[in-house]
């Protein structure tokens, strides 16, 4: 099963350079850098992927929406990470049998709503303390460890 992380427009290089690292603890195979999300190399990326951002397979996309069409057309299977009204918890996904592309939100702003529209499934983290959300890098971290499992 290949596993894709795709990060639309992420603000911080620290957090590209995280995901990275993330991507390659827990075996994802391509990260697709979406929008103004910062590439490498990048002394700020460099720094906190140590390395990751050499040998991690990546590309810049444009846009996202062709991106997802693209992907569903391979037949993967479109996650997106976000706590909304059709989202569900992570530990409830069960098995899924091919491969993954999942989505990151901006961290203001999360993921947009026609990006939404275009998940096969929208999973979120349950939050136990007072704060509603994680840091992103951090959210994609627990997501693909959940993720890697599979």
């Amino acid at each position: 099963m290949k596993k894709y992380l795709i990060l639309p427009n992420i603000r911080s290089c620290h957090n590209v350079g995280a995901m990275f690292r993330n991507a390659d603890a827990f075996g994802f195979d391509r990260l697709y850098l979406v929008g103004y999300t910062a590439q490498p190399p990048k002394p700020q990326i460099d720094k906190v992927s140590l390395g990751a951002e050499t040998w991690i397979p990546w590309e810049h996309r444009d846009e996202l929406e062709p991106l997802i069409r693209e992907l569903r057309e391979k037949n993967v299977m479109i996650l997106g990470l976000e706590k909304g009204k059709r989202s569900m918890k992570i530990e409830k996904l069960g098995s899924i049998g091919k491969d993954i592309a999942l989505i990151v939100g901006n961290e203001v702003d999360g993921i947009s709503e026609e990006a939404l529209a275009l998940c096969d499934t929208v999973i979120h983290i349950p939050m136990h303390g007072k704060k509603e959300s994680l840091n992103v890098s951090v959210a994609a971290g627990v997501a693909m460890y959940v993720l890697a499992q599979q």
